[in-house]
This record gives structure tokens, C-alpha cells and sequence, in this order.
């Protein structure tokens, strides 16, 4: 593990989603269940729960998988991390045609870069999912 639990989870779903995984368990927060959240409502993921344990808390994320098997989730990276941040606007906030999704943390919560622009607040862009 990183200094960096968002990068942490980012990787264990990327790892998971290679070999076919039907779920990941990752450590919880509230932040990292946000971004679960978005990626549940964008259809990257097909749910996610909270499992609380005695010593620790995990949030377990069920991944999705196309009819044949193909992956839904086919890149998703980190963009501002904590020795570089990335912020903007929300007119900077990058434009994609496709189905591209950024995920940004504004002053209003954690939230997709459409959301973000619609509102007109800007903020740290956390991660870019395809």
C-alpha cells in the first residue's frame, strides 16, 4: 500500500476487473465510497456495500461485466495525486465526446465533471474512468 488509499483502490479494481474478478474488497472511507457511488450511478460497477468487521471497516465493490465478459471498466487512473494536485474551474474541467467520466471533488461533495459544470463549481479532479 501507498500513501495514496484513492490510488490504492483505483489499482485493486483495475487489478480485479484484469483477472475477472466478481468483486473487490477495499478498506472503507467515506470519500472512497463517494467515488463507489459515482461509479455505480455512471454503470461502471454494478453495486457496492459496506461491510463493517470487528477490527476494520471494508467497502466491498461488485464489478460489472458486458454479456460476453468484456470488461465495462476499461481504464481508470488517477489524475491529482498528493504530491501534484490538479484542480480547475469548472470551465477547465476537461470536455470528453465519448463516455469518458471525471470525477471531481468540489466544495459541494464528490461529484461527475457534468454535475460539476451544471452546478458551475469547480474543484480537484480525483480520477478519469472509461
Amino acid at each position: 500500500m501507498s500513501g495514496d488509499p484513492i490510488a490504492d483502490m483505483l489499482t485493486a479494481i483495475r487489478n480485479a476487473t484484469m483477472v475477472y474478478h466478481d468483486k473487490v474488497d477495499v478498506p472503507y472511507s467515506k470519500v472512497k465510497a463517494e467515488i463507489a457511488r459515482i461509479l455505480k450511478e455512471e454503470g461502471f460497477i454494478s453495486n457496492f456495500k459496506k461491510i463493517e468487521s470487528p477490527n476494520r471497516n471494508f467497502l466491498r465493490i461488485y464489478l460489472k461485466y458486458g454479456p460476453n465478459r468484456e470488461q465495462v471498466i476499461h481504464s481508470i487512473t488517477r489524475v491529482s495525486r498528493p504530491g501534484c494536485r490538479v484542480y480547475a474551474g469548472y470551465q477547465e474541467l476537461p470536455r470528453t465526446g465519448d463516455m469518458t467520466v471525471y470525477i471531481v471533488s468540489t466544495p459541494k461533495g464528490i461529484v461527475t465533471d457534468r454535475v460539476a459544470r451544471k452546478n458551475k463549481t469547480g474543484g480537484e479532479i480525483i480520477c478519469k474512468v472509461f
